[in-house]
């Protein structure tokens, strides 16, 4: 078994990097001569949730420690093969650590670290069992049930909504927790959940993403929270088209995110989880302290590796009760499940 350790996420000092390049073409402990390699999931950049919240943190690193970097994207119906490539042809190339974004690279990530065991490797939201492999996972159904209190204690119609990117382990993660909270608050409330895809694709339609918001609204839904990468950003656009109708973000602080502002009117909280703050931390670790991160790094709501945004002000009425219930979650008195059953 690996060891799990839970990290505190606030109060990141950020200090000036000084470090010594390793042989052309090699790695060591310290950091590769070239720095940091990241693997996107599907939808990379841009796709307003998840990805974007892992480029601020690989951005943020390379702008505080001074050091190179590059990034690859997965596309749509790559495999396990493509996977690898993208991950071994950062190793090969010198970068180090070499960071991969999303949970369907776990078998090309084992992969990749037992043919390049000197290159430090690290992977969000799966669990991969190797000495030189970091695994970044989040408490999210805790902060998903948060999402469900307020969306509880927001919606006027009993009838809210969840629309994940594909029914896969993780975004039930997302589902359980959030109906969990909605009928902790709310016995009688209805809560429709629907997926984009089958497959990872339905993390980047956002037009399926903005049709299934639609019909959900046509049936008297009024908040609507998505677990669905750019496909998440289709539904936000339709539920701000909805008087009366409230969206949830999700991973990072949707509000915020300058893609969406026509819409950040609608946009009452976000679900987040600091995906930019694990990939900044490990990048630290292994560049600057020189003391790579090792096992399973759990991020929680106790660390606030997890939380609810009251940024908009939209929630602020019901802070209370949002609080109580996080306090409750923090102090075991309520057990969040960590999967999605009909």
């Amino acid at each position: 078994m690996r060891r799990v350790s839970m990290i505190s996420v606030a109060g990141i000092a950020v200090a000036a990097l000084t470090f010594s390049l390793s042989a052309c073409g090699k790695s060591d402990s310290g950091g590769g001569d070239k720095g940091v390699g990241l693997a996107f999931d599907v939808g990379g950049r841009g796709d307003h949730s998840f990805n974007d919240s892992a480029a601020k943190g690989f951005d943020k690193a390379k702008a505080d420690f001074k050091i190179g970097g590059k990034d690859l994207t997965a596309k749509d119906g790559d495999t396990e093969a493509d996977r690898y490539e993208k991950l071994a042809s950062l190793a090969e190339a010198g970068y180090n650590p070499v960071i991969a974004v999303g949970y369907k690279y776990n078998a090309s990530l084992a992969k990749a670290a037992a043919k390049y065991p000197d290159t430090n490797f690290a992977i969000v939201d799966s669990v991969v069992d190797a000495k030189n492999v970091t695994n970044l996972v989040y408490t999210e159904n805790e902060s998903s049930y948060l999402a469900g209190v307020a969306a509880a204690l927001k919606s006027k119609s009993h009838k809210v909504g969840f629309i994940g990117g594909t029914s896969s382990p993780l975004i039930k993660k997302f589902a359980g927790g959030y109906k969990q909270g909605v009928l902790d608050t709310d016995p009688k409330a209805k809560v429709d959940v629907q997926w984009v895809a089958p497959d990872e694709k339905g993390f980047g339609m956002p037009d399926k993403g903005k049709d299934i918001a639609d019909g959900m609204l046509s049936n008297g839904v009024d908040v609507i929270y998505s677990a669905a990468g750019g496909s998440g950003a289709g539904a936000i656009e339709a539920t701000a088209g909805k008087k009366g109708a409230w969206s949830i973000g999700v991973d990072s602080d949707q509000y915020n995110d300058p893609g969406l502002a026509k819409y950040k009117h609608t946009i009452m909280t976000s679900a987040i989880k600091n995906v930019d703050v694990s990939v900044y931390e490990f990048i630290k670790s292994v560049v600057k302290d020189k003391k790579p991160l090792t096992g399973t790094q759990a991020f929680s709501l106790k660390d606030g590796g997890v939380a609810l945004t009251y940024t908009g002000g939209f929630i602020d009425d019901i802070k209370p009760k949002i609080e109580a219930a996080k306090k409750d979650i923090i102090d075991g008195k309520i057990k969040v499940t960590d999967t999605y059953k009909d």
